[in-house]
Parts: C-alpha cells; structure tokens; sequence
C-alpha cells in the first residue's frame, strides 16, 4: 500500500512528541476483517503477532515475513488480552471461560487461575507479565454483560479488580479493591509503577475514563498515586509503555502519546477506535495497533520497554 491512509497522521501537541517519529513515516493498514480487534502480542523469534478478534470468537496471526495474516485459533473462547512470558510462552484473557491461560510450547493450554475464593472471575480482560515470572491482570464484566463477547452470566466476585498470579507457587491475589472497570494495563520500565485504565464511564454515568499510577513495592503491594491522565477522547483501552517511561495508549480517535510526567504530547490519528496497541519488530520500535476492525502498523523512534 502506497500513499497515507485517510484519516491517519501524526498530530503533535507538544515539542517532544516530534522526535517520536520519522517524519516520512506512515500509518500502514496490514488486515482487515475483524468485527472488534485486541490483544496484540509479539513473538520475536517468529516475527509474528497474535491479536484477538472477540466476537468472531478466534485469534489470529499476523506474520511479519509474508505480510499473511491467517487464524490462530478458533474458537479461542472470545479470547481478549493477550501478552508474552518472560520463556516466550503466550499469556491469554478468556472471556467465555473467564479464564487466565498460558499456551505451552507443545501446543497445549494450561489454565492459571478461574477462581478467586472458590468464586468464578468475572471475564479476564488484559494482561502483562512482571519480570519475576508474575502474571497481572484486569477482571471487569463486559464478557459476561451479554452474549457478544462470551456468555451472559452473574457476577460472582461481586465487583471488578486486577489480581496477581504467581504461577510458582499457583496463588492468585486481589490487589486492587476502588477499580470500576479495570481494562488496560502495563508496568513502568523499572516496575516501581503500574498503570490501569478504568472505562467506568461505559456504565457508569460519570464514571472513570482515565489511567491511574499505583506505586509497586517489593512485595507487589500496590499505593494509589492518583489520576495519571484523563482521556480526551473516548476511553482508554489497552496501552503499552516505551523505554523512556511514554505510555502510547488507545483511545477513541487513535493513539496518544504521555509523557511519563502525565502531559498529552502528540496523537497518531486512526480513523477507527483504537483498542489496544504493543511494540514489536525486531527493535521494539514498530506499534502495532487494534482497531475496531483492523489490524494498523507505524515505524516509531521509540522502543517498547518489553516485548509482548
């Protein structure tokens, strides 16, 4: 594809965002065909990306090598967040299961955690791997609020946390208890913070549409820092964070850009709502993007922090 797509480009907001991207770059359409596109996950040694189409009930690969894009897996069990371990293993939220699995190199699924106190997860949403081999992940209830994404069913928890899975000793921990509906979320470079979005304002009139910054101590407790940014546009999704401490998250006009000191410093324009995005190619310095519908792409000056 030749040319810019319509409804694409970099908008800058503030100096620092301009030596963010080349500016010959373009934003680059690899796929279309999905009815709600998420999770992308990079896996270096295949060069390819694995990303979820939720209500088509199936995820698919994207291959970096042919510029092919075909099914991964079908039926996933409307599978949303997706992320990579630390042994390069594939990390999956499951809604229809509401469920936390991790595929294994021989192709078969293991099931971390279902149940928290012998009570079912509401429908596991997004998910990142801490460098001790931890597994973090959001829990609202938009897999079971109807049949579109999962299973219409009851909450069992009664309410919406992020929990802490230690596949070492099989334990899963609620770590956050004031979250409305806790979706996207990703560690600081050093891991001394985590960021999660809450899109509370989906049913909540009023409700949160922001990233919180929580401090992390050794022990993996978590302190409340406050509102890190409020969306201007739509809400925020899924987000990633670069090298330098910049979080690119998704929103409803496309991606934006944070300075870690919490400043909106520049958009990469797309004209569908943006749900999710991570860094990959063989520097970390191509973001990937989930759109409604398709499957965006942009060369960036930036480095992921992480792969997956």
């Amino acid at each position: 594809m030749f040319g810019q797509i319509d409804g694409t480009g970099f908008e800058v907001l503030d100096p620092r965002f301009e030596s963010c991207f080349v500016g010959h770059a373009r934003v680059e359409r690899l796929w279309i065909g999905g009815r709600w596109l998420e999770g992308p996950a990079w896996f270096a040694a295949g060069r390819y990306l694995v990303f979820s189409d939720i209500p088509n009930n199936r995820m698919m690969r994207y291959d970096d090598t042919s510029g092919h894009t075909s099914v991964f897996r079908a039926p996933s069990n409307n599978s949303n967040g997706n992320t990579v371990d630390n042994q390069g293993r594939l990390i999956t939220c499951e809604h229809l299961t509401r469920r936390v699995t991790r595929t294994e190199f021989d192709g078969t699924i293991a099931v971390l955690t279902d149940r928290i106190a012998g009570k079912r997860l509401n429908s596991p949403n997004d998910v990142t791997v801490k460098s001790d081999g931890t597994v973090w992940f959001t829990d609202p209830s938009y897999g079971i609020l109807h049949d579109y994404e999962g299973d219409y069913g009851e909450e069992e928890i009664g309410g919406c946390h992020v929990y802490r899975h230690d596949p070492a000793t099989g334990t899963t921990d609620q770590v956050t208890s004031d979250f409305v509906k806790p979706n996207g979320l990703a560690f600081s470079p050093d891991e001394t913070m985590l960021y999660v979005a809450d899109t509370g304002a989906t049913h909540l009139p009023g409700g949160p549409r922001h990233i919180r910054k929580l401090a992390v101590s050794n022990e993996g407790r978590l302190s409340d820092l406050g509102v890190f940014a409020e969306c201007t546009s739509g809400l925020f999704d899924g987000f990633r964070v670069d090298r330098k401490g910049r979080i690119w998250t998704s929103a409803g006009d496309g991606v934006h850009a944070y300075d870690p000191d919490g400043t909106l410093i520049g958009k990469i324009h797309i004209p569908e709502g943006v749900s999710n995005v991570t860094f990959g190619g063989e520097k970390l310095n191509r973001l990937f993007i989930t759109a409604s519908t398709s499957l965006y792409a942009v060369y960036l000056t930036a480095n992921g922090s992480r792969r997956g």
